[in-house]
């Protein structure tokens, strides 16, 4: 919005908001599809009968004509999307980047409506349709191609459109139009394709009547044609996008050294890029030459432009390593649609998302043959951040078949940090792989007196099954890494532990724990115990896990008192009444039964990176409070976040804007503090110290607990 937005600054259709703006079309879209459909049905009758006559040849093109409107729609919509893709993921990797300053939420927000330009060109169309095809002199169907027409539209919008632009856009930045109008555009210093269409309606009136002149004029003359027309339409479209889209994609210096002439023709991202950032030079729209003639032309153009070739990509410091979840989870990504992106994802409320299914498909099809790829950049305290994504859906990673080429896609991933210099990557959702127990061991003694508890409870046979043994698998095959791997377990524990702390009534020590025990549920369990709770579990196989686990830690915690005995706090339920105790620690294979069976007024704490309620059950009591994933809120100086994090949020949505899930916060948390051991290291415990160390370093560089 501009500083003193003035009339007209708003679209017609605001009230109906994003969702239902494109019901402005809805009559215009059905009656030319009824109209298409009788003009085709009363061909085949026309035609059977042999009585198909000349004097409906008018009328059949303008049909045609009125049709094509709503395709050609569609058209610049994906146009538009090409760019904001291809523009986000060229960004975040930093190589012909032109502008390193961040983009945040706020300007996301601000140009969620870029499509609104979109919808009224079509309303135009739409309306007007008849008066252009009787005003066309033709009686023919509009040919693709007709040569005079071309060149007509090329002369005049490099003449009138181009010089009545560049003084317009002078006006603009006069005080009074400028804080009325034309601030809007400008709020964003570091510009994404569709910046270039962010402007209040009042501009786009004066815009559509520019681009306009070529077009009615070769209606006029009888020359129209559809390159004519909709290719001028898709060229200013494509210029547009060009400009905004911060980074150097003119590579071709060389063509500038032979011909000096057309960098004064054709103008460059760069050089439309200091017109964001100087305000005051490079006024012209698409042709340079206008600056040039005008005394307007920034000097730092060509400096600029030969700078932005010549960077390189980014060297991340910490790489967070995340994967997709659900098949359309891929327009949830930064370089996906920025909509849904920056706001948390509700699957239930993105019905739309259904019409896109060739894409989705296509894409998880594609996924199949690629490596992982960066998606998001972000800076902390001088330190570059990255998340690279791992192309594999959750429901993968539960499946044997694919566990081969997860892991394979992982180690890939770690060795490709490790390459480009990453001090510290730190592993998301799945990629941890920690579905079950998993025992330390110090000593070859240790591990003898650890195999003979082990001997004891029959259960303990799944303690190998894992994906990739909470990633131990690549340390020990490549133990010359000097990257460090975190898995964010301490932190989890951590908040799972404030959480109980601060919400657990005065007096109540017990809680309830169900789902399948992990490292950090045993971590966490084992911590209650020492801190004085009763930890109560309703399965003689989770009881024997947990005491085991318990008299493990015993032995090789040094701080702990050898006399203690912290597994007298652990204790099987053997009535239904034991177990009624309002604060609940839930996991994986945590069923709807369990939910039902928890009395009201229940808490339903998560400690699994996915809480066991997202798309499993049917229904979740409002008598009961759901908490989120693991997560934190990042402090200010964390910057470029303009995106939600894949985890999952309490209903059903994805985490909250600027919340990044334990795991993610934990690796910045360890190269800020330049720990240097691996978090999954098989030769270490999380005791309780190390839970209060990253608990104490995770507030002192501001994340906090979400509200």
């Amino acid at each position: 919005m501009a500083s003193k937005p003035g009339i007209l600054t708003d679209w017609p259709w605001k009230h109906l908001g994003n969702r239902l703006k494109y019901l402005v079309l809805a009559p215009w879209v059905v009656d030319s599809m009824y109209t298409a459909l009788k003009m085709m049905i009363k061909s085949i009758f026309t035609k059977a009968e042999g009585l198909r006559g000349s004097n409906n040849n008018s009328r059949d093109y303008g049909t045609r004509i009125y049709w094509n409107v709503f395709p050609f729609l569609l058209w610049r919509i994906i146009h538009a999307q090409i760019w904001i893709s291809y523009s986000r993921f060229r960004t975040t990797k930093a190589k012909n980047r032109i502008v390193d300053k961040p983009i945040e939420f706020e300007q996301v927000d601000r140009e969620s409506n870029w499509d609104d330009n979109i919808i009224f060109t079509a309303v135009i169309f739409y309306s007007t349709y008849k008066w252009l095809l009787a005003a066309s002199k033709v009686n023919s169907p509009i040919p693709f191609w007709k040569a005079d027409g071309v060149v007509m539209t090329i002369l005049l919008h490099m003449g009138p459109v181009e010089f009545l632009y560049y003084w317009f856009h002078r006006a603009l930045h006069h005080h009074f139009l400028y804080s009325h109008y034309h601030s809007h555009h400008h709020s964003s210093i570091v510009t994404e394709p569709v910046t270039s269409v962010t402007h209040p309606f009042a501009e786009h009136v004066i815009y559509f009547i520019l681009f306009g002149i070529p077009i009615i004029t070769v209606i006029l003359t009888g020359t129209v044609s559809i390159v004519a027309v909709g290719g001028y339409i898709t060229y200013i479209d494509f210029m547009n996008y060009l400009g905004h889209c911060n980074f150097e994609l003119v590579t071709v210096s060389y063509v500038y050294s032979i011909f000096p002439l057309l960098k004064y023709l054709f103008y460059t991202p760069s050089f439309h890029s200091l017109h964001h950032t100087q305000f005051r030079t490079n006024y012209s729209l698409f042709m340079p030459i206008y600056d040039l003639i005008y005394g307007t032309m920034d000097t730092s153009s060509g400096e600029l432009y030969k700078t932005s070739l010549s960077r390189t990509d980014e060297q991340p410091d910490i790489v967070h390593l995340t994967h997709l979840t659900t098949l359309d989870s891929i327009y949830q990504l930064q370089p996906g649609l920025g909509s849904l992106a920056s706001k948390p994802y509700n699957p239930n409320t993105k019905w739309y998302l259904i019409f896109a299914w060739p894409l989705t498909y296509l894409c998880s099809f594609l996924f199949g043959y690629i490596s992982s790829f960066v998606a998001e950049r972000n800076t902390f305290n001088g330190l570059n951040l990255q998340t690279w994504v791992v192309p594999k859906y959750a429901y993968q990673y539960k499946l044997t078949s694919q566990r081969k080429k997860i892991n394979f896609l992982l180690e890939k991933a770690i060795l490709e940090a490790e390459k480009a210099g990453v001090n510290v990557i730190s592993l998301g959702l799945l990629n941890q792989a920690s579905y079950s127990l998993k025992l330390y061991t110090l000593s070859p003694s240790l591990a003898l007196i650890i195999w003979l508890l082990k001997t004891q409870c029959a259960k303990c046979q799944h303690i190998d099954e894992e994906l990739n043994k909470n990633v131990e698998v690549y340390l020990e095959k490549h133990p010359q890494l000097k990257i460090r791997v975190v898995d964010g377990s301490s932190l989890t524990v951590a908040l799972v532990i404030n959480n109980i702390t601060n919400i657990i009534p005065d007096g109540a020590r017990q809680v309830t724990m169900r789902g399948k025990l992990t490292k950090v549920a045993y971590t966490v369990a084992c911590i209650l115990c020492q801190k004085g709770y009763q930890v109560i579990v309703t399965s003689m196989d989770e009881f024997e896990n947990l005491n085991l686990k318990l008299k493990t830690m015993m032995m090789m915690d040094t701080t702990m008192s050898l006399t203690s005995d912290i597994s007298s706090n652990l204790i099987l339920s053997t009535t239904t009444i034991d177990a009624h105790n309002q604060m609940w620690l839930v996991g994986d294979e945590f069923n709807d039964d369990d939910q039902r069976n928890a009395p009201t007024g229940t808490f339903f704490i998560p400690f699994s990176q996915i809480p066991p309620w997202i798309m499993s059950f049917k229904n979740m009591r409002k008598d009961c409070v759901y908490f989120n994933t693991p997560a934190m809120t990042v402090p200010p100086a964390l910057e470029n976040i303009h995106s939600c994090e894949y985890g999952m949020h309490v209903s059903r949505d994805w985490l909250p804007r600027r919340v990044m899930s334990t795991s993610r916060v934990a690796g910045i948390v360890h190269a800020l503090e330049n720990w240097d051991a691996h978090e999954c290291d098989r030769n270490s415990i999380i005791t309780l110290e190390d839970v209060e160390k990253v608990w104490v370093a995770s507030l002192r560089h501001g994340f906090r607990c979400p509200p």
